[in-house]
């Protein structure tokens, strides 16, 4: 934006027969065939780049220089492995969901990123959706599964990185990064950690760094904009209300950037360009039953428990 165990046990013969009719009359390019081949090649590349890339964001982040030390690369291990598992999870929950309804979607691309400009090494992944989604049921499945897979890696990951983290000493530096904490987070911290006497910081281990990075990203793609995760839920949920209620968020995130962290004008002004439009459905009357409802307020407290006012300072 994982698979049947989100979405497979909600679909019918009823359901299956309307898509097999409605695809009829799409143009064949819009309709997954037999013959469709999956080019794995560049996905493959920017996979392994990625990785390589991760690694060297982990070995910075521990406070190594690979560049001149190369050995020191392997201190890096930890912060990539989890996070590309965070991010892995959350695209294959979207792909294996998608290629369950028919709709045929890209293998993840990941993005890499030059870790030595920017920290993290990555600037994330995403799936190409290269048929269109045609009913509300799928639309909803391959929109959460991807989020709820993400979250479920992203808390593993605080349960084993965070009892590894060291308390520490406070002494500010003028150009120490600080990360804020959600919700989730917090709880985290407090179960396995505690109360901070005065004075005291927590040195965060690689592995609960990226599991941060893992809600943080999960409470991004959630946002109710456009074609985001988010978005797609909303259109699922109340398609009348999904455009006004992309541009109600968008005006709060730029509130948000002037009160606290200005990177949030950059996501609202990237959720207007991208568009605060969304493809109709073929049975968008239709209402979603009782376990998807369930879902959807389920994905809410999932939002707002890994939303960050201020992420970084």
């Amino acid at each position: 934006m994982g698979g049947a165990p989100v979405g497979g046990s909600f679909i019918g013969s009823e359901e299956r027969g309307m898509i097999k009719d409605l695809k009829s009359f799409l143009p064949t390019s819009a309709v997954v065939t037999e013959k469709t081949k999956e080019k794995t090649g560049l996905p493959f590349f920017l996979f392994i780049l990625t990785i390589v890339t991760t690694l060297f964001a982990g070995a910075f982040l521990a406070g190594a220089n690979p560049l001149q030390h190369p050995r020191d690369i392997t201190r890096g291990i930890s912060f990539s492995f989890t996070l590309m598992l965070i991010l892995l999870s959350h695209e294959l929950g979207h792909y294996l969901a998608a290629r369950y309804y028919g709709v045929d979607a890209s293998l993840p691309y990941f993005i890499p990123a030059p870790p030595y400009l920017f920290l993290l090494g990555t600037f994330g992944a995403f799936i190409r959706m290269r048929s269109p989604i045609l009913y509300k049921n799928a639309l909803f499945d391959i929109a959460v599964a991807g989020p709820i897979a993400g979250f479920v890696l992203s808390c593993a990951a605080l349960a084993v990185g965070i009892p590894l983290s060291e308390v520490i000493n406070s002494s500010p530096e003028p150009h120490a990064l600080s990360i804020g904490s959600s919700p989730i987070f917090y709880f985290f911290v407090h179960q396995f950690i505690g109360s901070l006497p005065q004075g005291y910081d927590i040195d965060f281990h690689p592995i609960a760094f990226a599991g941060w990075l893992g809600l943080f990203v999960t409470s991004l793609n959630l946002l109710p904009i456009g074609q985001l995760d988010g978005g797609h839920l909303i259109y699922a949920i109340s398609g009348r209300r999904h455009r006004l209620i992309s541009i109600l968020t968008i005006i709060l995130l730029i509130v948000i950037g002037f009160l606290g962290w200005p990177g949030w004008w950059i996501w609202g002004l990237l959720g207007a360009f991208i568009g605060l439009g969304h493809p109709p459905l073929a049975d968008q009357e239709i209402r979603l039953n009782k376990a998807r409802i369930f879902i959807a307020w389920a994905s809410l407290f999932i939002f707002i428990g890994t939303f960050i006012p201020v992420p970084f300072s």
